[in-house]
């Protein structure tokens, strides 16, 4: 039996209607997926009874559930929302403004490719962090995906009086610009982003709920049993040797494949209607469109292992999209791991030819680079004392060794810290640099600022150092400026947010004559 799509919606309906049929396809197969670990702890479980049923039920209980999901699904869209309504046993409908719409990110996994369907998220601002603020449309075909996803932010930018883009239904000799594609070159830098790390973590997760569901310990079955033996007959030295090899060439490996999955045939466009459009995937193809009004600015980040390589990323700083989320992250980011100078020119493009991602900084001054010396290395200093105590006690020599190596450690980076530290303000932008583990530099639009946090600790004050916070709607949310002079916090905040500091200030006592 085949089963076929219905026509596609119009981009306006007034009327309920369900989502493609073929979702009947692709549900229980994302749903059985997501519970592969517990299904197969109860077949392995099922097995060692030498009945396979609790695996049967289990996987056809999930399959229905999945089902169910197309037939209580309706979506309408009218000129003022986009409306969802789901749910089997609590039936809920959200609704999207159009004029909140910031963000409409169009993805479309391995069975969406083969069945031509597309998942659409729609992004309403910060609350997308915690998934209140998203509207999940899973199941349009590809076209009217697209057709939606133009509609819903062309048509913005067109009623917004103070956008100069012309109107997504107006012809324009303007054309789509190509700010950046994927180089292949650019691949080398895959084993420094460490992202392999996470997915061995994502695998032991697997094997630890198997074992831990299914009663069964996997390290006993097939060649892992072989290959568990074989490192225990091993000398420590040697086992310490292959293990840590073997976890750098894994790590160095499935960081690879995952860069080439994320990021192959990536693009960054700049449309004629006025957004910029990220696209990237292999198998899982992204597509996610940001109003350009909504991107505030940038950060260019350099986490250690890349910045030894001379590589960085880019990462936007707009409203509605969501941060630091695992998979989902990948929304934010404007340009894959690639060299430097390519970061900072590709910046330079994004915010108009702006020069402010190149401005120089302003440094903080000695205060700043003793107190974050201080801050890397006491924490070392500490542990050594306490390991040189249980070494005085009769405790093995080679704490003391690791105390020390802890300080030297921490001193390091306390330098880099130092270095990193500075700010500074061009053409409109606030700009930020810190870290060292990660060390970012943030280009930030002074419009964008909505508050300040500026706080001084006991130890801060002593040294006339304070921290600003520069507070906004967009990107992190929160832009630190680390250790910088408390008058030259002041008068940054003073020089940027006038009206913000205005209701504190108090009036000179009147003299009498």
């Amino acid at each position: 039996m085949s089963i076929t799509a219905p026509p596609a919606p119009p981009v306006e309906n007034a009327e309920w209607h369900r989502l493609s049929r073929r979702m009947l396809l692709i549900h229980p197969v994302t749903e059985i997926g997501r519970a592969l670990p517990a299904l197969a702890g109860l077949f392995i479980a099922g097995s060692s009874h030498g009945s396979p049923w609790p695996g049967l039920i289990g996987t056809a209980v999930v399959a229905a559930l999945s089902i169910s999901r197309w037939f209580t699904t309706r979506l309408r869209i009218t000129p003022q929302q986009v409306q969802l309504r789901h749910g089997l046993l609590r039936r809920k409908t959200i609704a999207t403004a159009r004029d909140r719409i910031r963000t409409v990110d169009v993805t479309a996994h391995l069975l969406h490719r083969l069945l031509g369907l597309a998942r659409v998220v729609v992004g309403t601002g910060s609350n997308d962090r915690r998934g209140g603020g998203r509207l999940v449309l899973d199941g349009l075909t590809l076209d009217a995906a697209t057709r939606l996803r133009d509609d819903l932010l062309h048509r913005v930018v067109a009623e917004d009086s103070t956008i100069g883009h012309p109107a997504a239904d107006e012809p324009s000799a303007a054309e789509d610009v190509v700010l950046a594609r994927l180089d292949t070159r650019w691949i080398r830098y895959a084993p420094f982003t460490l992202s392999g790390v996470v997915t061995g973590l994502v695998i032991w997760g697997f094997y630890w709920r198997v074992a831990g569901e299914g009663g069964v310990d996997l390290a006993k079955v097939g060649p892992l049993r072989t290959v568990v033996q074989a490192l225990r007959d091993m000398p420590t030295g040697q086992r310490i040797t292959v293990v840590t090899l073997g976890l750098v060439i894994f790590v160095a490996v499935t960081s690879t494949i995952g860069y080439v999955l994320a990021f192959w045939n990536f693009r960054l466009l700049r449309h004629a209607g006025g957004t910029l459009q990220v696209t990237r995937g292999l198998i899982t193809s992204r597509a996610t469109s940001i109003e350009r009004r909504r991107l505030v600015g940038a950060t260019i980040s350099e986490p250690l292992p890349l910045r030894a390589v001379g590589a960085a990323r880019v990462v936007a700083v707009a409203t509605g999209l969501r941060t630091g989320r695992g998979a989902e992250r990948g929304g934010e980011v404007l340009l894959p791991p690639a060299p430097l100078p390519v970061s900072l020119a590709l910046v330079q493009r994004v915010l108009d030819g702006s020069t402010a991602v190149t401005a120089p900084l302003l440094a903080h001054g000695p205060a700043a680079r003793r107190r974050r010396l201080m801050r890397g290395v006491l924490p070392g200093a500490l542990l050594s004392v306490v390991l040189a105590v249980v070494w005085a006690l009769g405790g093995p020599a080679w704490l003391v060794v690791i105390g020390l190596g802890l300080m030297v450690i921490g001193l390091a980076l306390g330098i880099d810290r130092a270095a990193a530290l500075g700010h500074g303000r061009a053409g409109g932008y606030l700009i930020t640099r810190g870290g060292s583990l990660v060390r970012r530099r943030s280009v930030l639009d002074e419009q964008a600022i909505i508050g300040w946090n500026l706080r001084s600790t006991f130890f801060q004050r002593r040294l006339g150092l304070a921290s600003l916070e520069a507070t906004t709607a967009a990107g992190r949310q929160g832009y630190h400026v680390t250790d910088v002079p408390a008058g030259e916090a002041l008068a940054m905040v003073e020089s940027i947010s006038p009206d913000l500091l205005r209701p504190f200030r108090t009036a000179p006592p009147a003299t009498s004559r």
